[in-house]
Order: C-alpha cells, then sequence, then structure tokens
C-alpha cells in the first residue's frame, strides 16, 4: 500500500515504463543484423549481451555519455558473439531509442494523473538529446526531465535521484516514483527508500529479493484508478 502524504510529484522511469525500449531495441538491432546479412545471432540474444555491458558501464568511472555507453555496449554485444560492429551501428541505435514510441496506455495515463493536480517528472539514464524525441511523444504532459547528463550519475547512484530532488525542491518523502526497472529503480528504491511504484509488465524482470515495492501494477492506466480508490484523485 501507499502510504503517507499525497505527493504534488511523480517521478517515472522512462525507457519500459513510458516507452517501449526492449520493443525499440530489438527493432534496431534487427536492422543492424539486416544490413549485414547476419543470421548468427538472434536481436534478442544481443540485447542481453548489450543489457549487460550497458549496465556494466554505467556504474564505471569517470562519467561517460550514454551516446558512448550505448555504442560500446552494443559493440562489445556484437563482437563477443562473433559478429562484428561498424560504426554506423550505434547511430542506428541512438536514433532507434529517440524515436520509440510510448505504451499505448501511457499518453492516456499520464494526462489522467496531470489533470488531477500531479507534476511529472522522468529521471532517465539518459543523454538529454537522444530522450527528447521520447518526451515529444507524450502528449505535452511531462513538467520535467531529469537525465544522467545532468546529473553525471546513472541509477541506481542515489547522486541522480538527489539531483532530482534538489531541481524539483523536494525530498524523497515528497515523491512518490513509478517505474518498471528493477535492477535500477526498485534497487535505488531500497537503497533510498523512497515510495515506488512498479510496472511489471511480464518481461520477467525480477524484483530484488529484499525489496517489496509499495504497489505492483502491470499497466500504467492501474495507477490513476488506484489514486482515486485512496483519495489522491
Amino acid at each position: 500500500m501507499l502510504n503517507g502524504a499525497k505527493p504534488a510529484w511523480l517521478t517515472f522511469d522512462c525507457y519500459g515504463t513510458l516507452i517501449q525500449w526492449d520493443e525499440g531495441l530489438i527493432a534496431a538491432v534487427e536492422k543492424i543484423l539486416a544490413k549485414r546479412g547476419q543470421t548468427r545471432a538472434t536481436p534478442a540474444q544481443v540485447m542481453e549481451f548489450y543489457d549487460r555491458h550497458e549496465h556494466e558501464l554505467e556504474q564505471s568511472k569517470p562519467h561517460r555519455s550514454f551516446r558512448d555507453i550505448a555504442g560500446h555496449s552494443l559493440e562489445r554485444a556484437l563482437d563477443e558473439l562473433g559478429l562484428g560492429s561498424e560504426p554506423s551501428d550505434i547511430e542506428i541505435l541512438t536514433s532507434g531509442i529517440s524515436a520509440m514510441p510510448p505504451f499505448p496506455e501511457v499518453v492516456g495515463a499520464l494526462a489522467a494523473l496531470r489533470a488531477a493536480g500531479f507534476r511529472l517528472c522522468i529521471i532517465s539514464n539518459t543523454d538529454d538529446a537522444i530522450i527528447a524525441g521520447n518526451v515529444a511523444q507524450m502528449g505535452g504532459h511531462i513538467d520535467r526531465v531529469i537525465t544522467a547528463e545532468q546529473a553525471q550519475a546513472y541509477k541506481p547512484s542515489a547522486k541522480i535521484f538527489a539531483h532530482a530532488y534538489d531541481a524539483l525542491g523536494v525530498t524523497k518523502d515528497d515523491i512518490v516514483h513509478i517505474c518498471a526497472s528493477p535492477q535500477l529503480d526498485l534497487a535505488a528504491a531500497r537503497d533510498i527508500g523512497f515510495r515506488c511504484v512498479w510496472i511489471d509488465r511480464g518481461t520477467g524482470r525480477k524484483a530484488p529479493p529484499d525489496y517489496r515495492p509499495n504497489m505492483v501494477f502491470s499497466r500504467l492506466d492501474s495507477v490513476p484508478d488506484y489514486f482515486r480508490s485512496i483519495g489522491w484523485m
């Protein structure tokens, strides 16, 4: 259950929560493999290797741009699978990320939350230029966007959340965070102690065994319905 005062701000993870990350990433990898006629690995296999390298590089020092991390992660994934990489691959990937659309229910759910008086902020492990294309597809309902580029830190680091709270003029107790990422956002919720709603879209990703989110839903439009049931809307 969600306890405590009604928050003024709702913060959101972007990719996988609002934006169709897995679907978009697979589509980008399909293009990369098709232009070289590669059939020795599936896009899903490349994605698995890519995810592992991306998370490792995000925690390395010094801080790198997400574009740089995405490029190196893709290069390592393709090389590890014996497929080889080309300089044009990163442009296909990053332009594909910017074009990834929201899940079908997202814009309507964001509109309902904003109409109820909540202010909406994205906190995302990305660069400003990359996420701009995604935010443009969200119906003008997003009030603020906090990126790893701005904070010079990637989730699950407390630094990016501290940067967001400072920018919004709130504390961790004044927000509810809504996310789909167990490895990044749920781990941060466990360590920092902010209220958290998990959007479990059935990807098979599991919550940390030592943490239980305040609420779990399979779609974002369940959030306004729940908020109405507890008197927040």
